[in-house]
């Protein structure tokens, strides 16, 4: 059984990358280049402080670590647990409800969000999503 830690903590970002680099690349890259930044608010384990990641897939591949990217197309602001069922559980409609009540702030160009919505899922990608998911508390 597979050792679990918070979404978002420095041991869960560790592991997933841990994933990420042990997997097989994606059989294709992201349908489309996204250099995003995000603020997520409210998460359980570190007294209310904002957590700072990013995501990028310019390499072919998407990437999510801690820190913000420099000149990024987008900064999304939403709360933790919306995050969580977005990117662990894979429901985009989390994310639409979210932004539909108002608890998504975003910043910089839409259009590229939206866009990310889109495309077939990789089989690769889909396997790494899975196992983030086991590790996932």
């Amino acid at each position: 059984m597979a050792e679990k830690y918070e979404f978002l903590s420095p041991e869960w970002i560790e592991a997933a990358k841990k994933i990420r680099d042990e997997a097989p690349a994606p059989a294709n890259p992201p349908a489309h280049i996204v250099r995003m930044n995000q603020i997520i608010t409210d998460a359980p384990f570190n007294g209310g402080e904002e957590i700072h990641v990013h995501m990028d897939t310019s390499d072919g591949e998407l990437k999510m670590d801690l820190g913000h990217l420099e000149n990024p197309d987008l900064t999304v602001t939403v709360d933790w647990e919306t995050a969580k069922a977005i990117f662990v559980d894979q429901n985009p409609q989390a994310g639409m409800q979210a932004f539909m009540a108002g608890k998504v702030k975003v910043q910089g160009d839409m259009t590229k969000l939206m866009a990310m919505q889109q495309g077939v899922p990789d089989p690769n990608a889909q396997a790494i999503a899975e196992k983030i998911k086991e590790i996932t508390a």
